[in-house]
Formats: structure tokens, C-alpha cells, sequence
């Protein structure tokens, strides 16, 4: 594995593709371990639900507007908070099925575990009315952008 660059992490701890240096710095092979100790299941789940947590974010003239992906989880399962004044945080946990010893699994791609993902808001963001909704397994998290006041311009009249 060392001899293979990590193109996710410099040395800086910042992701080279990220330009914005605000988002989460993934590693997709850190926590990777393809078999587990478990004889009924074939890969690790633990850490699949960050991975498999999709979030939109889009700019619109008024908001920033984030959507979340979470299928099968209720709004009480899920957590949404500013951090440092304009950090978006938002997490919550899927819980394991119980296993029955009875049981014969034949396949298991759901993800379960918690999840975590961090987004550093821009300057212009209403931190203090941020808005959140859930429906049908998709959470909304809007906020709102502040007016920018476009500076005053006065037309000086140039004397000979």
C-alpha cells in the first residue's frame, strides 16, 4: 500500500482535489478490510454508512441548499448542527437487523453504523436561520444566503 500515492490526502491533510478544502478528506482504502471475523457475513459494514451517505449541495441566489440521502432512517435518528459559527454538520446512526442464529444470510449490501459529513459554510450564510426538513428518506438543510450589498457608485465629474 505505501508504495501506491494516496491522491486523498497530502501531507497537509487536505484533499488535492478539493478546492475548497472544506469538505470530508476520504480515504477510501483506511478502514477497508474485505472478510470479518463473522462466519454469516461475507464484507464489513461498519464503516459503509459514511461512505454511503450522499449529500447534494447546491447554491441557489437565496440558500445554500443540501440534500441527504438517508433511506430508512427517521428524523430523530439524525442529527443536524453548526459547529465554529459556519461548519454544517450533519450525522445520525443505522442500526444493525438483529440476527437471528436461525437465519441463512445470502446477501447483505445494505450499510449500517453512523455517519458523519462536515461542510464549512461560505462567509455570505445565514447561520442562525438554517432550516431542516426530512421526507421520504431525503433530508433537506437549507440556508439562507446573506444580501450582499453591492457598493454605491457616484459618477465624479472631471473638470479641465
Amino acid at each position: 500500500m505505501a508504495m501506491i500515492p494516496s491522491f486523498f490526502d497530502n501531507r497537509r491533510g487536505r484533499s488535492i482535489f478539493d478546492s475548497f478544502s472544506s469538505f470530508d478528506i476520504w480515504d477510501p482504502f483506511k478502514d477497508f478490510t474485505p472478510f470479518t471475523s463473522s462466519s454469516n457475513s461475507l464484507l464489513s459494514c461498519e464503516n459503509a454508512a459514511s461512505v454511503n451517505t450522499r449529500i447534494d449541495w447546491k447554491e441557489t441566489p437565496e440558500a445554500h441548499v443540501f440534500k441527504a440521502d438517508l433511506p430508512g432512517l427517521k428524523k430523530e435518528e439524525v442529527k443536524v448542527v453548526i459547529e465554529d459559527d459556519r461548519v454544517l454538520q450533519i450525522s445520525g446512526e443505522r442500526n444493525v437487523e438483529k440476527e437471528d442464529k436461525n437465519d441463512t444470510w445470502h446477501l447483505v449490501e445494505r450499510s449500517s453504523g453512523k455517519f458523519l459529513r462536515r461542510f464549512r459554510l461560505p462567509e455570505n450564510a445565514k447561520t442562525n436561520e438554517v432550516k431542516a426538513s426530512m421526507e421520504n428518506g431525503v433530508l433537506i438543510v437549507t440556508v439562507p444566503k446573506k444580501d450582499v450589498k453591492k457598493p454605491d457608485v457616484k459618477a465624479i465629474e472631471i473638470s479641465s
